[in-house]
């Protein structure tokens, strides 16, 4: 479980350098690189543990995994960023970027429970459900694409450049070394929490959702001690789209997933750690998460974990 830290911690230098260097080559935002690239690459462990967990019939962890990475994205590893640096947020992803993670989350928590409204409620996310999902993403990499060819790198950040070869190497470094070191953290931790008897949903929703944002927490955590403030931020909210959209929807669309009441608790968490964003930037007054932001993101993940160990 150590060697995966320490293999996350350089595949996430690797990726954030990488990446930087590709928006400062080509003049793209890196919002954008943030929203695609980094968040592709930190969103691999969730994928896989969901993908696997899946096609093996154990809904409860791939739902679970995928509900606490995105609790976990916000409150912990934004936390951990902001406390580092201050993260100024742009003003498209107070309008566009995170509204539309807070109407993904709005919508699978819709498609899980439309079951409620039927004469025969047995609630899943159905394979159209994983279709519909997929639908939607393909909108945000539209939308993606669009802001890709309308703005300019304006972020005030100067990003190391490197050769387009070093470059593009440095990134596929990176997500291999986060596949792999996020692949042996989950694995170590998922041995230890089976050794103590715990349930699967409890697993996902605790050790396996931190295990699996864990390229989350190293690769914005590097970024906001880099000054790369749009990638640490756009990771964040890039990630919990893909998480899901892509990984719900692309694992549904192959297999369906049986959804319990009980999730919906942490569905709301996602959705109100979503709108907690907005608060706390217009608590900044200038679209920014403060260092005392974090500390309070921090604090309220640990009472939910609280919370969830003992329900």
């Amino acid at each position: 479980m150590l060697g995966g830290l320490i293999v996350l911690v350089k595949g996430a230098d690797l990726l954030v350098s990488g990446a930087s260097s590709i928006a400062g080559r080509l003049g793209i935002s890196t919002l954008v690189i943030g929203l695609t690239v980094v968040s592709f690459g930190t969103s691999l462990p969730e994928m896989l543990v969901t993908l696997v967990s899946g096609l093996r019939h154990n809904s409860d962890l791939a739902i679970a995994n995928v509900i606490g990475s995105n609790i976990a994205n916000v409150l912990l590893v934004l936390g951990i960023a902001a406390i580092i640096r201050p993260l100024p947020v742009k003003n498209s992803t107070v309008v566009s970027e995170i509204p539309f993670s807070l109407t993904a989350a709005l919508l699978v928590g819709f498609l899980a429970n439309a079951a409620l409204f039927s004469s025969h409620p047995t609630l899943s996310i159905s394979r159209l459900d994983g279709g519909i999902l997929l639908f939607f993403f393909a909108l945000f990499i539209l939308y993606v694409y669009k802001i890709s060819r309308e703005s300019a790198d304006s972020s005030g950040d100067n990003p190391r450049i490197m050769t387009a070869a070093r470059s593009a190497l440095s990134i596929v470094l990176g997500v291999i070394g986060l596949y792999l070191g996020g692949g042996w953290v989950v694995d170590g931790a998922v041995g230890i929490a089976l050794d103590l008897n715990v349930d699967d949903a409890l697993i996902g929703l605790t050790i396996v959702a931190i295990g699996t944002s864990s390229p989350e927490i190293v690769a914005s955590a590097v970024a906001a001690y880099r000054n790369q403030t749009d990638i640490a931020v756009g990771n964040v909210v890039g990630s919990n789209i893909f998480n899901l959209l892509w990984v719900l929807g692309f694992t549904s669309s192959l297999v369906e997933l049986p959804f319990e009441v009980v999730n919906n608790t942490d569905l709301v968490m996602v959705i109100c750690s979503s709108a907690l964003i907005i608060l706390a930037l217009v608590a900044s007054r200038n679209n920014s998460i403060l260092r005392s932001h974090g500390v309070v993101f921090i604090a309220l993940y640990a009472g939910y974990l609280f919370y969830v160990i003992n329900r």
